[in-house]
């Protein structure tokens, strides 16, 4: 039975993973369609056996770090990285900042890659399979450091990867089937969910990093994830009175 701390660490790199996925998803679909199935599978393969050999090297290596300093470096970070993933969700949920659009990011990729094709025929498997591991690596990238921060000093590593590695799979099998851009997914609600979370964590583990005694212990985090959901909500609600002021 997975602690309160744990099932929130599991729930938020589920999610993270998810939206990392279909951003990554797209650009492999497009390689996939430009130049068929095995640059991008092997582009893919290969970002993804490199992701694996960085979280076994950090695991292992923040469980030796000093608690304290762990919990206000790793605290600092998750709610830097949080924040900034709940002020995009903010202001795309009020319009200010368009939606990302991944039919869009779906045409753009294949046509840059059609135009790679024109100019650089002989080479175009490796821009191919280059495009894919790219993809792959740099938005997985992120999932890892949210696997290892949310599981550090916890010894919850093991659950939050397999939970990582089940939304991934997820996202790459619905993609295997319909061979298309998942531009349904709400990418933005679950971005607005992670960062809500995120910043929760980071806020918890900054305080115990600092000694602080949180009332009710792990159940502070779901403190911390309603306020930082109603602030918010909130700040959205806020935005948008203000965009109806000069229309009206």
């Amino acid at each position: 039975m997975l602690s309160l701390h744990a099932g929130s660490a599991v729930t938020a790199a589920f999610l993270a993973a998810m939206v990392e996925a279909v951003e990554a998803m797209t650009i492999v679909l497009a390689v996939a369609v430009v130049r068929g199935w095995r640059p991008a599978g092997l582009g893919a393969g290969a970002g993804l056996a490199l992701l694996a050999l960085i979280v076994l090297a950090l695991g292992p290596l923040l469980d030796r770090a000093p608690l304290a300093v762990l919990q206000i470096a790793i605290g600092i970070l998750l709610l830097l990285f949080g924040m900034r993933w709940l002020r995009k969700a903010i202001l795309r949920a009020a319009g200010i900042i368009p939606l990302h659009d991944e039919a869009s990011a779906f045409a753009s990729e294949t046509a840059e890659l059609r135009d790679q094709a024109r100019h650089h025929a002989q080479r175009l498997d490796w821009f191919a399979g280059l495009a894919s591991f790219k993809a792959v690596l740099l938005e997985g990238l992120e999932v890892v450091f949210i696997v290892v921060a949310v599981s550090a000093g916890r010894g919850t590593l093991v659950p939050v990867s397999a939970a990582a590695a089940a939304a991934c799979l997820l996202v790459a099998l619905v993609g295997l089937v319909i061979h298309q851009p998942l531009a349904r997914v709400p990418e933005n609600v679950l971005k607005f969910a992670v960062g809500v979370m995120l910043s929760a964590f980071g806020t918890f583990w900054t305080g115990e990093g600092f000694g602080v005694a949180w009332p009710g212990e792990d159940l502070a985090i779901v403190g911390f994830i309603a306020l930082f959901l109603v602030t918010g909500l909130a700040s959205v609600a806020l935005l948008n009175r203000r965009a109806a002021v000069p229309a009206s």
